[in-house]
């Protein structure tokens, strides 16, 4: 934990936030886990703001995604957006949300943000524990970008992908060898499934966050841990999910046209 004799950087204050281009116009955008607060929610919200032509989201937890869309319909309009609850465990539930946007032309990007953290020292994680993760945030990954490659490229379209990864794949952190094992293995995934897309004209890219702060963040990590945690960013705070979210929007819009198999850290750590 931090030194108390360490003298503790200042936290620089978050930016304001920046309006919208209309980066992703036109585009039919697909997001994963975005019911809630952090990073989806904030890559939902942005690429509609960036001139979306529709955003489908999905999430495990139906209640929370039907009370996101009736919240954004009535700002952006209910013809621009969809949800459908999507377990990326689930190969049909992957499809059925693919599906979804075909009513709006099909998906044109792609924004795989499921993930599931945890803490658990290596002597005492069981394989349950280390599958789930491992499932859930690299497999459910796989998923989503084998099958968001398959109707990209049956389409003819050049569509992008953006992954969502971690900087704890560089690092070490202690009780996270699962999760760091899964977001290492979700960089190795983006880097080699754009060689492999890449002939199809689609683009593969990630980003690396560390700390996201968000209200349910917050509320079961100490404050301890925060101070910790922040105290390793250059900017002696945490990110605001919108921040994380510029950086996947900018990967995704033709500004990025001739980046792929990229992972970017969006913090001041990256080994």
């Amino acid at each position: 934990m931090t030194d108390p004799t360490r003298t503790l950087k200042t936290e620089q204050p978050t930016p304001d936030y920046v309006p919208g281009h209309d980066l992703l116009a036109g585009k039919v955008v697909v997001v994963t886990a975005a019911a809630g607060a952090g990073i989806g929610a904030a890559v939902v919200r942005r690429a509609l703001e960036e001139g979306a032509k529709a955003v489908v989201f999905s999430d495990t937890h139906a209640r929370r995604l039907a009370e996101a869309e009736e919240s954004l319909a009535a700002e952006f309009g209910a013809e621009r957006v969809r949800q459908l609850v999507c377990d990326v465990t689930d190969e049909e539930q992957v499809a059925a949300l693919l599906d979804a946007a075909e009513e709006f032309g099909g998906v044109d990007i792609m924004i795989n943000n499921a993930g599931l953290g945890g803490t658990a020292d290596i002597l005492e994680m069981n394989d349950e524990e280390w599958s789930r993760v491992l499932d859930i945030t690299l497999t459910g990954t796989f998923r989503c970008v084998r099958a968001a490659g398959r109707r990209m490229s049956e389409a003819g379209k050049r569509g992008v992908i953006v992954n969502n990864a971690s900087v704890i794949g560089w690092r070490a952190q202690e009780g996270q060898a699962h999760y760091a094992a899964a977001k290492a293995g979700v960089m190795a995934l983006t880097r080699c499934s754009a060689i492999d897309l890449a002939p199809h004209g689609i683009r593969v890219n990630a980003v690396s966050p560390s700390l996201a702060m968000h209200p349910f963040l917050e509320k079961v990590t100490s404050a301890e841990l925060l101070v910790e945690l922040k105290q390793r960013e250059a900017f002696g705070r945490a990110a605001a999910p919108w921040e994380v979210a510029n950086v996947m929007v900018f990967l995704a819009s033709d500004y990025a046209s001739y980046m792929t198999g990229e992972v970017v850290s969006v913090s001041s750590q990256h080994a």
